[in-house]
């Protein structure tokens, strides 16, 4: 009996130091290293790859944001602040859901077909915005300019990037909103233009926010 109860003590005691060094180890030891290597490595990365404006976080470049004016009194959906570049549409998972303004409560594509009636109105009427914002008194945007991303949402609903296409689209709009010329405007745009990953994947891309950051600078600075 005396023996059993040892030996049962021993098996506890051994059981409770394993969980005390596997805790140490996985719960403290290794966390600590991982974020010391990711915070010295990898800094941006692990801190949620913060844009900066005015010595602030203003967003993350990973994120796309809504660039639109005031709501009014009476009206549900903003309408965009033509000053700015704007990003993809906002649709996320449909007009229904909580993700229709880049919120993070949730992402995700609208899961509607090609065919789906209310998706080909959805990109009739964001083509038809688009070519009526971005036309301006001395440049007139043809239905047949509008890239694809202009008028459709990502997977995810949150993309921050644009084609550099949808983006050249938008230059005399936002050269003459904000009181600059179209070379200026049009010279942020390339400064701004990333090129494939590794100069193979993906496609060539703008991000919006960090675009839009330097065109508050810019017209600071004008």
């Amino acid at each position: 009996m005396n023996n059993s109860v040892s030996n049962t003590a021993r098996l506890l005691g051994a059981g409770l130091r394993a969980l005390l060094a596997l805790t140490l180890v996985t719960g403290v030891l290794y966390p600590l290293v991982v974020t010391g290597i990711a915070q010295g490595l990898f800094h941006d990365q692990a801190n949620g790859s913060e844009a900066k404006a005015d010595g602030r976080v203003v967003g993350s470049s990973l994120i796309g944001q809504a660039y639109n004016l005031p709501l009014k009194k009476g009206q549900e959906t903003p309408e965009p602040d033509l000053k700015w570049f704007q990003g993809r549409p906002q649709n996320g998972l449909g007009t229904n859901s909580v993700n229709t303004q880049y919120k993070l409560i949730l992402s995700g594509a609208t899961n509607r077909s090609g065919d789906n009636e209310e998706l080909i109105q959805w990109v009739k009427d964001a083509k038809a915005a688009v070519v009526r914002d971005n036309s301006t008194g001395t440049y007139k945007v043809k239905p047949s300019q509008v890239p694809a991303d202009a008028v459709t949402s990502s997977g995810s609903g949150l993309d921050p990037h644009i084609s550099p296409q949808y983006a050249d689209l938008q230059v005399h709009r936002v050269a003459e909103k904000n009181g600059l010329s179209t070379a200026q405007v049009r010279k942020l745009v390339d400064e701004h233009t990333e090129g494939r990953t590794l100069g193979f994947m993906g496609e060539p891309r703008v991000n919006v926010l960090e675009l839009n950051i330097a065109l508050k600078e810019l017209v600071a600075k004008s």
